[in-house]
């Protein structure tokens, strides 16, 4: 176990099926921040920090968090340090949006690339200037990999997402702070939920146990979820674009 390990966990979208999974595995005997638009909203937050108790945190903190406030975002990473140096930070918060909206309504389209995009760099850009030391964890996604008719505009938000990420483990490259940047394939969870799952498909438990496997190697790194969807994002680069452009979600 590391220093980093002993540290407070701040989690970004504390109903995130994915960053719940990885905060319960990580969370023993640990303070966690967990961040969520309304936490008092059905008693979200009280739900969310029972779940973590019984992993074995020490503490849980709730506070409120709205994405799409970036003026607001330096001000929750340094309120989330108060009681203590945060050494783990898990950006789970998103959203897939209307596609059939969004072509028609910019306002949609725009919403979609606030919270997915624009919101995404703003936090890591914060977090990667705050923290010291330890790990963030991030979200990319097969989506981003080759954008496709059927959700462009999520796809486009995380070809964005995926490029900057790269940059950004190349700055921290030699710091004692480690990006972890996952693309996973169609998850089957919440945000999911209805829609056909893809071939490959991963549930959130699977993406938790790779992004923390990854992360216990002490160093930046871009995991595929599973490893073997890589070999299908490069025949995707491949496929003529009149048969692409017919392609499923």
């Amino acid at each position: 176990m590391t220093s980093a390990s002993h540290g407070a966990i701040l989690l970004l979208g504390a109903t995130s099926d994915i960053g719940g999974e990885i905060v319960q595995r990580i969370c023993a005997g640990r303070h966690v921040v967990a961040a969520l638009r309304d936490p008092e909203d059905g008693g979200r937050g009280e739900r969310v920090a029972q779940r973590l108790r019984e992993a074995g945190a020490a503490r849980v903190t709730t506070m409120h968090f709205d994405a799409a406030d970036l003026e607001s975002h330096r001000q929750l990473v340094q309120r989330a340090a108060e009681d203590g140096e945060v050494t783990t930070a898990v950006v789970a918060f998103g959203i897939l949006g209307d596609q059939e909206q969004a072509e028609h309504d910019e306002g949609e389209a725009v919403r979609i690339g606030t919270v997915d995009y624009l919101a995404q760099i703003s936090m890591l850009t914060v977090l990667a200037d705050e923290m010291e030391r330890g790990e963030i964890y991030a979200f990319s996604s097969i989506a981003g990999w080759r954008a496709r008719r059927a959700n462009y505009v999520y796809g486009s938000t995380k070809a964005g997402l995926d490029a900057f990420c790269q940059g950004l483990a190349d700055r921290l490259h030699g710091t004692g702070l480690n990006l972890i940047t996952a693309r996973p394939g169609f998850v089957i969870g919440s945000m999911t939920a209805g829609m056909k799952p893809a071939p490959m498909s991963v549930t959130p438990d699977v993406v938790a146990d790779a992004v923390v496997a990854a992360a216990a190697r002490g160093k930046s790194a871009t995991v595929w979820i599973p490893r073997r969807l890589a070999a299908l994002a490069f025949v995707m680069r491949l496929v003529p674009r009149p048969i692409w452009r017919h392609m499923p979600r």
